[in-house]
């Protein structure tokens, strides 16, 4: 085996899973760990390029994690891992969303994403050994619970959803519409889902991951105006609103917005004064905002509807509205008499 050549193309197809939108907020590096010693060396990455791994790739083979370390609050994540050996296949686990974020692939539970698997150096004959012949794909899911952030998670614990083996060379993708992580109210699951390669075990070595990567899946969000009611008549000041935003997307915008008329998806209205969220996380978020002293925005009596909204990756979803009558007009009624 040419293990020179095999540290340098592991290396960099590991490296290569950050490149896509990696912030100064992670540091990161790789872990290479020899069969069968245990032996572990630490390695510090960029979020691109390419390096020599630290020790030498055992005759039993080596494997190498990588790993993402968020600076605040302070977490490690296990991003992708591969195994190197004399005879074992190669093989490469990428996942798609359609959230950009790199660091750690992520999607809403009501949102679609895909999973392509290509494997490598599989050998076929009667004298190659068992664990060059074909692969065994394993799909796990497992939920973070209810408010959970995956932080400190026992993988161990995650259930295996699928099976299959694969015996041939070449590149697979596998599409899901939706999430399999489970929960009782499909919209609010948290969790991951992940897929993993493994050899077969042979006289050489045992079952060996040789490529793993997960997906996090986070819930949809909700919200709520309180302080106004539909159909209300608004005679003089407006009210104070009270914005009840639950599970923001990590990365999402979310604002109040009033127009005239009858409540009509897509419509661009005045957005309301303190009501702009802005979300930039690796988790979801609540928050309670209170909106008041926004009588400016309403020029003209009549009809009128408030609109919660949230922008994601996935687009612009409302989340509560209401619609109400404005009347300030001040009518005065008299009588006029003379004496003659």
């Amino acid at each position: 085996m040419n293990s020179h050549l095999l540290r340098i193309a592991l290396l960099l197809s590991a490296v290569c899973t950050l490149a896509s939108a990696q912030t100064a907020a992670y540091t990161n590096f790789v872990r290479q760990i020899q069969s069968p010693s245990g032996v572990q060396w630490d390695a510090s990455v960029a979020a691109t390029g390419e390096q020599l791994s630290p020790l030498p790739v055992d005759s039993a083979g080596s494997r190498f994690e990588l790993w993402t370390v968020l600076a605040s609050p302070l977490t490690s994540y296990l991003l992708d891992t591969s195994y190197v050996g004399a005879y074992i296949p190669v093989a490469f686990v990428t996942l798609h969303s359609e959230d950009p974020y790199g660091p750690i692939l992520r999607t809403r539970a009501d949102r679609p994403f895909s999973v392509v698997i290509a494997v490598s150096g599989l050998l076929s004959g009667t004298t190659v050994p068992v664990s060059s012949k074909s692969v065994n794909i394993f799909h796990y899911v497992q939920s973070y619970g209810v408010g959970g952030t995956g932080v400190n998670l026992d993988r161990s614990q995650a259930t295996l959803l699928t099976q299959a083996s694969i015996a041939q060379n070449g590149t697979q993708t596998f599409s899901y519409a939706v999430t399999s992580v489970p929960g009782a109210d499909r919209s609010k699951v948290r969790g991951e889902e992940r897929f993993s390669v493994f050899t077969l075990a042979d006289y050489q070595a045992p079952v060996t991951q040789i490529a793993s990567s997960y997906i996090q899946i986070w819930p949809v969000a909700d919200g709520s105006l309180t302080g106004l009611t539909q159909g209300q008549l608004i005679r003089f000041s407006l009210p104070q609103v009270t914005v009840t935003l639950n599970d923001l997307y990590p990365s999402s915008t979310s604002y109040v917005q009033v127009y005239p008329g009858n409540p009509q998806l897509g419509t661009v209205g005045k957005t309301v004064p303190g009501s702009v969220l802005v979300i930039n996380d690796s988790v979801p978020q609540s928050r309670v905002l209170t909106l008041k002293g926004y009588d400016a925005l309403f020029d003209n009596d009549g009809l009128w509807t408030m609109e919660l909204l949230t922008v994601t990756p996935f687009g612009t979803d409302r989340l509560a509205y209401v619609s109400f009558n404005v009347d300030r007009t001040i009518k005065i009624i008299s009588n006029l008499t003379t004496d003659e």
